[in-house]
């Protein structure tokens, strides 16, 4: 039988491979790939750099100016997506290759789909030790890229033109499988690159992708329904999968029809509408009080779309009931029986429904669902009060959170974060009226996210007023999108607490009872202090700047500013001691046995004691 082929490079095949994957969105048929960001070097600029002029019309390829910020920034852009969409990121061999590792795991961790693209070493070895080129003493086939290897979800060395079929198709399995979805890396040989193969002209059908809606095993089904039928104080923890799914909807009807109160983790924050009298708020080590106390007296927790890391238990010392059930309704059976949980593997919109139709007439008792009103009421009220407006001259986070709130807080924003403290107090006290409004990367606690990360928002929600809020800290160590920002066009808005230094972990670090050290600049070793001027370095990247001296001035600058076309950033000088004191709860630090210090030892003992609230297990 005769099939017909196309002679091209492999890399020319990688491109128009990608041209050809659709997925659908609101009812139209879209690409499944927004663009390709991509740094050129001697490992991909031949090669994938050829291939993706020759489709710029209908793949677009974006000029970064760091990897990790480019790759930080296609995983945000999936996020936003609500991984119906994704990107590509191609760099060269070498430390090109290596920036991207970070995001490689914070795409893993978060269970978000991005294609690693890196180049490689020659599959001929003929140029050995190729530039830049890492040799393994006692293994031949080693290089940089198998760095990869544990934070990807697929990985794949492509030393012969052909083998990029079968990857391609792996590839795009993984990244639309709502169970494994993540990162794939294809390591590039750079000279398998410019090989060519007759391929199947087969191979560059269009095809459209649609996201797999799992139904529930019916004795698991079965099994969960019973469970929460007996249940007399259940939550439920709302976590990113709800938002994935696009269950949203749904978790607002299954929560009113059955009367239970609605928690949320960081992924899953703006599931329920912020608003809503079942929404209890943040969970865990950065929880409301109302969601706290409920959780702690709570005999079943319906957990859906979470992975139930120790931000959102506690450590597993927030739960109290000694007759505690958990109910992993979670699309990957490895998060749905974390700890001894019942599972219920099933995409969490189809799950909530056949739950909801089993349960019947169900409802939580009445006594239940009035103290979690109660507790929303009082949270409320104590919220109000740690983000209203000051004259302080170093305000809190969450003073300026609330500004930020009454500025430009409305439905068509989008809330950008990542690490430090600021995730904790926004978990707290933002206020997400619409689904991924709220977008905050905790899972991997990747500082350097934010400004990165909303870009690749902008790019996905070019109508949304995408606002990022960052520390000087975080802000110092990837910053350089700005730029690139201003290159596309894909404005956004920046606040910049600038507390000088790494407040977050100065209180842990006093909270564990360490001495104040090389945390805030003032406690570091140095010659002299770094006077940063922000809004004169943002400028230099061509943003439009202003530097505030107040909550006021920073709530009529936001006002100001909001009919800007260009990325705008407003600096702010910030408290790093103070922090919001209602809600919170112990997280498990480990503080040393031993120690000359008595602060450490009061310490210490805390935590001796805190331990034995932990469910081990």
């Amino acid at each position: 039988m005769s099939q017909k082929t196309v002679r091209l490079t492999m890399a020319q095949a990688v491109a128009r491979f990608l041209t050809r994957q659709m997925t659908i969105i609101d009812g139209k048929r879209v690409p499944i790939f927004g663009g390709v960001f991509a740094i050129f070097g001697h490992g991909n600029v031949a090669g994938v750099g050829e291939a993706l002029y020759a489709v710029r019309e209908t793949l677009p390829t974006y000029r970064a100016q760091n990897e990790q910020g480019m790759a930080n920034a296609a995983i945000a852009f999936a996020k936003a997506s609500f991984r119906r969409r994704f990107m590509a990121c191609t760099s060269s061999i070498g430390p090109g290759a290596l920036n991207m590792v970070t995001s490689a795991a914070l795409a893993h961790v978060n269970r978000l789909p991005v294609l690693f693209l890196p180049g490689d070493v020659f599959a001929n070895r003929r140029p050995d030790p190729v530039l830049q080129q890492v040799e393994g003493f006692g293994d031949g086939t080693i290089s940089a890229n198998d760095c990869f290897r544990p934070v990807s979800r697929y990985f794949d060395r492509i030393t012969r033109p052909e083998q990029i079929i079968p990857a391609l198709r792996r590839a795009m399995q993984v990244l639309t499988d709502p169970a494994d979805c993540g990162p794939v890396t294809l390591s590039l040989c750079q000279d398998v690159q410019a090989e060519a193969y007759d391929y199947p002209e087969s191979f560059f059908d269009e095809k459209v992708w649609v996201p797999r809606r799992i139904e529930p095993d019916l004795d698991e089904l079965a099994s969960a329904i019973a469970t929460l039928k007996a249940a007399k104080k259940p939550i439920i923890i709302a976590g990113g999968g709800v938002l994935y799914s696009e269950a949203t909807a749904e978790l607002k009807d299954f929560a009113e029809k059955h009367g239970i109160p609605v928690v949320e983790t960081q992924a899953g924050k703006s599931a329920l509408p912020h608003s809503h009298p079942l929404n209890m708020g943040s969970v865990g080590v950065t929880g409301t009080s109302a969601a706290n106390r409920l959780a702690e007296e709570a005999d079943v927790v319906l957990a859906v779309g979470s992975r139930l890391q120790d931000f959102t238990t506690g450590s597993w010392a927030l739960f109290k009931n000694d007759e505690l059930k958990i109910i992993g309704l979670n699309v990957q059976p490895f998060d749905a029986g974390k700890h001894d949980g019942q599972p219920l593997i099933s995409d969490a919109r189809t799950g909530l429904n056949r739950m909801s139709g089993g349960l019947g007439g169900y409802k939580a008792d009445a006594s239940w669902t009035e103290k979690a009103r109660a507790g929303k009421a009082e949270w409320l009220e104590a919220a109000d009060k740690a983000t209203a407006t000051t004259n302080a001259t170093l305000p809190s986070d969450a003073q300026v959170i609330g500004a930020v709130q009454r500025a430009r807080g409305g439905r068509k924003t989008t809330l950008v974060c990542a690490a430090g403290g600021l995730p904790g107090e926004l978990h707290k006290l933002w206020q997400a009226e619409e689904p991924g409004g709220y977008h905050m990367e905790y899972g991997f606690s990747t500082m350097g996210y934010e400004v990165a990360g909303g870009l690749g928002v902008k790019l996905a929600k070019p109508d949304s007023d995408v606002i990022v809020m960052v520390g000087d800290g975080s802000y110092m160590m990837l910053n350089s999108e700005i730029a690139s920002s201003i290159m596309l066009g894909a404005k956004f808005t920046i606040v910049l607490l600038d507390n000088a230094g790494y407040g977050c972990i100065n209180r842990l670090q006093m909270e564990t009872g360490g001495a104040n050290f090389n945390n805030l600049l003032r406690d570091t070793h140095h010659v002299e202090l770094p006077q940063i001027d922000f809004a004169a370095h943002a400028a230099a990247m061509g943003a439009v700047t202003r530097k505030v001296g107040s909550i006021p001035e920073l709530e009529a600058a936001l006002a100001e500013t909001a009919g800007e076309t260009r990325t705008t950033v407003i600096v702010i000088d910030t408290d790093p001691l103070i922090t919001t004191e209602t809600g919170g709860h112990w997280w498990d630090v480990a503080v040393p046995e031993v120690s000359d210090r008595e602060q450490v030892k009061v310490a210490r003992e805390g935590y001796e004691k805190a331990l034995q609230s932990q469910r081990f297990g």
